[in-house]
């Protein structure tokens, strides 16, 4: 059985149809092309497949697509603005916070998501935050950098 839904996508209103049965990570990766959504666990509990619905970040292997309805969803092809990265996305090239890179766009969307929340995190909270997003190859000593970087340069750049 299929029903179209309608989000905002990245920035761009989209009506997309879709299984009732079919998850958000399905829809985005397969349906919409968007290959930064990555399935790894498909339970809820690595964090590679997470996106922003309505700016929170939500594992989108266990949302059922038909339930974003009406939603905002950001993935991180959504996030820089033509040529510009975002704060975030360029703290985590300058610190060289991924290794294999698997993880780094549910990573750079929970930070994201962070900063949005408190824009002056310390490391226990950057911690806390991203208990949800695992790195297999653990780079998370340069990942908490990356995100106080970042953190900073926004402080910054509102002054």
């Amino acid at each position: 059985m299929e029903q179209t839904i309608t989000v905002e996508l990245n920035g761009e209103r989209r009506a997309l149809t879709v299984r009732t049965d079919a998850t958000l990570l399905e829809v985005l990766r397969d349906g919409c092309g968007l290959a930064s959504v990555r399935e790894t666990c498909g339970i809820g509990i690595c964090g590679a497949c997470t996106v922003l619905v309505d700016g929170v970040p939500i594992s989108s292997c266990l949302l059922l697509a038909p339930l974003a309805d009406g939603c905002r969803i950001t993935t991180v092809e959504g996030l820089s603005r033509g040529d510009e990265l975002h704060p975030v996305q360029r703290a985590f090239i300058d610190q060289m916070a991924f290794q294999c890179s698997y993880c780094t766009p549910g990573m750079v969307l929970s930070a994201v998501a962070l900063l949005a929340e408190r824009p002056d995190p310390s490391p226990e909270e950057i911690a806390e935050y991203l208990a949800g997003n695992l790195c297999r190859c653990g780079s998370y000593p340069r990942i908490l950098a990356a995100i106080s970087d970042a953190a900073r340069l926004m402080r910054q750049a509102s002054r």
